[in-house]
């Protein structure tokens, strides 16, 4: 399955890319009404880093490993899942120059939810919602904290 996020930010690419490197930039790019917190990593997004996550899927811990596998000094970074919720993961960001003095950011995920077909029928669509709701947020906030630079 495949899900695509893609605004304009009114800021150059080195700008974004450098939000994106700074630190606490998972922390402030995840939504407030998600039951998530980073209990390892998140540092970098050089390849080989990884970030762990502890969730909660209803009442159920979960973890989940990512790995950054993909890295252009402010043009991409990707991520791909070690162990966690999905069968399978891979998160592209991309920042592109829009040629107006702002940012392309695009974020693909080709992603496989758990139990093969039975999971994409019954949860593709809560996942779609979810991660639409998730990436809006993420590219507002990132609109935001780039426009003003309000990162170190």
């Amino acid at each position: 399955m495949k899900f695509v996020k893609e605004s304009r930010i009114d800021a150059p690419p080195d700008v974004v890319f450098a939000f994106h490197e700074s630190p606490g930039a998972l922390a402030r790019l995840t939504p407030p009404w998600e039951r998530v917190r980073v209990i390892e990593g998140g540092d970098s997004i050089l390849p080989g880093s990884r970030v762990v996550i502890l969730m909660k899927m209803g009442p159920i811990p979960m973890r989940w490993t990512a790995e950054h596998v993909e890295y252009e000094r402010g043009r991409l970074f990707s991520d791909r899942q070690v162990s966690g919720p999905f069968q399978s993961w891979l998160h592209r960001h991309l920042f592109f120059d829009d040629g107006a003095g702002g940012t392309i950011l695009r974020d693909e995920i080709d992603y496989e939810p758990p139990g093969g077909a039975i999971g994409r029928t019954l949860a593709g669509s809560f996942i779609r919602r979810k991660l639409e709701k998730m990436f809006d947020y993420r590219h507002e906030m990132t609109r935001k904290i780039a426009a003003n630079r309000d990162f170190a």
